[in-house]
């Protein structure tokens, strides 16, 4: 499969999308990372607890799920920022 960050920023909008109030408040941008895709996630404030989750579960599993798409695509591993 060809390395294609732009769909991992694609998967981190749909995931963030799904879990805010205000879906069209949502942004993603890729990040020039020195070796690893960097997606910056920004939603409305109202909506960054939901994002973020009780003890940061719910951002881990996020980052999580970004890692497994990154090494299907033969990536080493990618990073998942929430920006406030």
């Amino acid at each position: 499969m060809a390395r294609n960050p732009q769909s991992l920023a694609g998967l981190v909008e749909v995931l963030a999308r799904a879990l805010v109030d205000h879906p069209d408040r949502v942004r993603v941008d890729l990040a020039r990372g020195d070796r690893h895709p960097r997606v910056e996630l920004t939603v409305d404030p109202d909506d960054i607890g939901k994002v973020i989750g009780k003890d940061g579960r719910t951002a881990q599993s996020m980052r999580v799920l970004l890692n497994a798409a990154a090494t299907k695509q033969g990536f080493n591993r990618a990073f998942l920022d929430v920006v406030d």
